[in-house]
């Protein structure tokens, strides 16, 4: 069975003749004919019925024309799917965000990214503290969303696309000093500060809004360290966006801390000045708007 088979078959089917088929295919009326006798020959079945002026098609081959035009459509993906490949779009996309960034905002680049580009494997890696641009400058990342703590400037391109707040809070179950005068680190070295392990290596390990002395859980994640908070174990600095429910309803309190300031944070994209940029990561990148919420 051969593609120029099936197209013939489409063809006879679509325009209702022989020679309408020819005309649209541009071959002979025999050429035609005799590309569909090869293909009943083949099957060992009768596709059309030659009794009237114009050709039906038998039950059988109503049958096996719709399987066909199944194929056919498939075949007309696959087809167009390598002319995107001819056309430099890139088989696979990886994006590596701060897990503190509002993700919704972001959502309908990815979407329409997506839906132009299907044969783009697209990547979401969420990674913490270093992660985005050491997964951008290891090659396993082609753009980042991150902040640009660590970033070497000279090697990347950078614009500002979000901000991002972090405050710390905890659960009234922690029992933490009421009012609002600012708390000490003494105060605080009994109660448990939740910190969530960074993912770009050593040089990355979060340094900054740690209390000096006090007790320390690692967890892995935001989700996970939110819900360690929540539950009354700790206290800890997570983005407004994670917390604005919990705060409206009291389940979370802000806490005003010495030596950890709220803190707003501009996230950029970023990525690398070496290499080639690709179809489908340039688009993505100018989808990637400068007036994204936090």
């Amino acid at each position: 069975m051969k593609h120029d088979q099936l197209l013939a078959l489409e063809a006879i089917v679509s325009t209702g003749t022989f020679r309408g088929a020819a005309e649209r295919l541009n071959k002979s009326q025999s050429a035609i004919s005799h590309t569909i006798r090869q293909l009943e020959e083949e099957l060992e079945l009768e596709l059309f019925s030659r009794e009237a002026y114009r050709p039906a098609l038998t039950p059988a081959g109503e049958i096996f024309y719709r399987e066909a035009s199944r194929v056919l459509r498939q075949m007309q993906g696959l087809r167009s799917t390598a002319a995107r490949l001819r056309a430099r779009e890139e088989p696979e996309l990886t994006l590596a965000v701060s897990a503190t960034m509002y993700l919704d905002p972001l959502l309908p680049a990815l979407a329409e990214t997506g839906r132009r580009h299907p044969a783009t494997h697209l990547r979401l890696r969420m990674e913490m503290m270093g992660g985005p641009i050491a997964r951008l400058m290891e090659g396993k990342a082609d753009i980042a969303l991150a902040s640009l703590d660590g970033v070497p400037l000279d090697d990347v391109e950078a614009e500002p696309v979000a901000e991002v707040t972090i405050r710390p809070v905890a659960s009234p179950a922690l029992n933490l000093p009421a009012g609002s005068r600012a708390l000490s680190a003494s105060e605080m070295q009994s109660h448990v500060q939740v910190v969530a392990a960074g993912t770009g290596g050593a040089a990355h390990e979060q340094s900054r809004d740690l209390l000096p002395g006090g007790l320390k859980w690692t967890v892995s994640d935001l989700a996970a360290k939110k819900k360690v908070i929540l539950a009354g174990l700790g206290w800890g600095g997570l983005p407004d966006h994670m917390t604005e429910e919990e705060r409206r309803t009291g389940a979370l309190l802000p806490l005003n801390l010495e030596g950890f300031p709220l803190r707003r944070t501009m996230i950029f994209k970023m990525r690398r000045r070496d290499q080639a940029i690709g179809v489908v990561a340039d688009e993505l990148w100018n989808r990637i708007g400068t007036a994204m919420p936090a």
